[in-house]
């Protein structure tokens, strides 16, 4: 599982370098697409695969299931790393997650996550400002 975060900067051309430590955990092709709170989603093909998997069993009956489909899937785009180490994120992910300048890219269970520099230092406050259930501690400390 990749883990630690990374500050770079998204070049004239919309890519952004893989940190060296997450390289190994996309190396076989990756999909971005639309996070949570603002921010782009990683995954390995892999993963992406069983995702999808899952996203075919939500009932087309469900409004809430369509729509997260449609902000989930349709943002999807395939990347691959570059021999400089970088990905190019598609404009429209760029926009999505205000990525203009200096990105921080985060790892986490099962995917990596790229932010704004602003967008991430405004939620590490808001998590900050309200610690965890204590049940959320316990279950994951023991």
């Amino acid at each position: 599982m990749p883990f630690g975060e990374f500050q770079y900067a998204v070049d004239d051309k919309g890519r952004v370098i893989v940190p060296p430590p997450f390289r190994e955990f996309v190396d076989d092709g990756m999909v971005l697409t639309r996070g949570m709170e603002g921010c782009l989603y990683i995954f390995p093909l892999a993963a992406w695969r069983r995702i999808e998997e899952r996203l075919t069993e939500l009932p087309l009956t469900d409004a809430e299931a369509r729509n997260f489909v449609r902000f989930f899937y349709s943002g999807a785009a395939k990347a691959k790393i570059d021999n400089a180490g970088r990905i190019t994120l598609p404009a429209t992910l760029r926009t999505f997650a205000d990525l203009n300048t200096n990105v921080v890219i985060a790892g986490a269970p099962n995917r990596l996550e790229i932010w704004s520099e602003a967008r991430w230092l405004a939620n590490l406050a808001e998590v900050q400002s309200k610690p965890p259930a204590p049940e959320l501690l316990r279950e994951l400390v023991g």
